[in-house]
């Protein structure tokens, strides 16, 4: 059996990436944009957690959360003990109202959780703002939903 021999592999690809530019480029694309990711989701103040997580934290630490969905789909069904927060308040900071929860737990929920634009940003707002515990429902209304959990109809 023959050792690897490193220079007649490099030898066959700088061949390569000289046939194939597009093809180097988008790997070596894929490869910062997943370093970024792991990077990112490293850092984050937030944590991601399932329906399960969440129930846990309702039942044992009070915990409230945050529909950010608009008030028509949170009356068509919403978690129980669920205050609806639009992310344009959070953004513009208008949550007076809300102060009185910096304090506990708070998950934050829309339809599709971390699939959606305004969860990242609402949470990383309300770190931001003073909220100590801050959560992501993972898959938001929509896993809810898939896992047959009950929804407060108003």
């Amino acid at each position: 059996m023959q050792g690897f021999n490193f220079q007649e592999f490099l030898l066959q690809f700088v061949e390569f990436s000289k046939n194939h530019n597009f093809l180097i480029i988008a790997w070596v694309v894929l490869f910062v944009m997943t370093i970024y990711f792991f990077y990112k989701d490293g850092t984050r103040k937030f944590k991601v957690i399932e329906n399960n997580d969440a129930i846990r934290l309702m039942n044992n630490n009070d915990a409230v959360l945050f529909d950010l969905r608009p008030l028509e789909e949170f009356r068509r069904g919403h978690i129980i003990g669920s205050v609806n927060v639009l992310p344009q308040e959070i953004k513009e900071n208008n949550l007076t109202n809300l102060d009185k929860y910096k304090t506990i737990p708070v998950t934050i929920v829309d339809q599709l959780g971390m699939g959606g634009i305004n969860v990242t940003k609402s949470a990383e707002t309300l770190i931001k703002l003073g909220f100590k515990d801050v959560y992501v429902l993972k898959e938001g209304i929509s896993g809810w939903n898939a896992a047959n959990l009950p929804l407060v109809k108003k």
